[in-house]
């Protein structure tokens, strides 16, 4: 092989040899530019998918805090305006019932009269309580002795022979003497007739009679009675005794 032959067998083989470095050099460069498109293209890691989803759970969080306090905030502002309407009507119900019990009270609490009675020593306190309903305190010597009251009817009183009648009207009648003990039928004043019959112990019933036939019973029952008949008042003791004054 002559020397020209040579050199350019040399030359073809550093062509070659440069051509096969382009030709590598060209596809490290190809396969690193799809790499890093690959890389960017590739979809979001778990990681950035999580940190995206509490971000936006933080939001909606926060969001759905606020919207509860207001709430909240609101239902106690309604529920404390309810308790204090609630307390205001309590208050306004208690002062008015106060004020009943008051105007009761003060109205029970001062007797309407009092009265001198036939002993000449007690004497009867009445006091209104309502409409037809009236209390009388027997007091002597600053102590009370017994007290009477009308429920619906009229009541009376045998103190120690001194008889005392308490009317639905308020008005106190007494007289000493004039009993009658049963069982039996008396004579009252007045012209009318008792028949007074015994029940049992402190127990005594007694029908008045007028000329019509029975008027009125009266009926103990560990209790005094007494009864107002057109003008004549009429007692009948838990003991059985009766009495009547015009």
């Amino acid at each position: 092989m002559n020397s020209s032959t040579t050199v350019r067998t040399a030359r073809l083989r550093t062509l070659r040899v440069a051509a096969a470095a382009l030709t590598a050099a060209a596809s490290l460069t190809l396969t690193a530019c799809s790499g890093a498109d690959a890389a960017d293209a590739k979809p979001a890691s778990h990681s950035d998918t999580a940190k995206a989803a509490v971000a936006a759970g933080g939001a909606g969080s926060s969001a759905g805090l606020a919207a509860s306090d207001a709430q909240a905030s609101a239902g106690a502002k309604t529920s404390a305006g309810a308790d204090a309407k609630a307390d205001a009507k309590t208050g306004a119900a208690g002062k008015q019932s106060g004020s009943a019990h008051a105007a009761h009270g003060g109205r029970a609490a001062s007797p309407v009269r009092t009265q001198r009675l036939a002993d000449g020593i007690s004497t009867a306190k009445i006091y209104q309580l309502g409409e037809q309903h009236y209390r009388a305190k027997i007091v002597a010597r600053g102590a009370v002795l017994a007290t009477m009251e009308t429920k619906g009817h009229d009541d009376g009183l045998d103190a120690n022979d001194m008889f005392v009648t308490l009317t639905l009207d308020g008005q106190v009648h007494s007289w000493m003497g004039g009993g009658h003990q049963g069982p039996g039928t008396f004579t009252l004043a007045g012209g009318w007739t008792a028949k007074v019959t015994k029940l049992g112990e402190l127990r005594y019933r007694a029908q008045i009679i007028g000329h019509d036939g029975v008027a009125a019973t009266l009926e103990t029952n560990q209790h005094d009675v007494g009864l107002d008949a057109n003008g004549i008042n009429i007692v009948l003791s838990s003991g059985g005794v009766i009495s009547a004054h015009e």
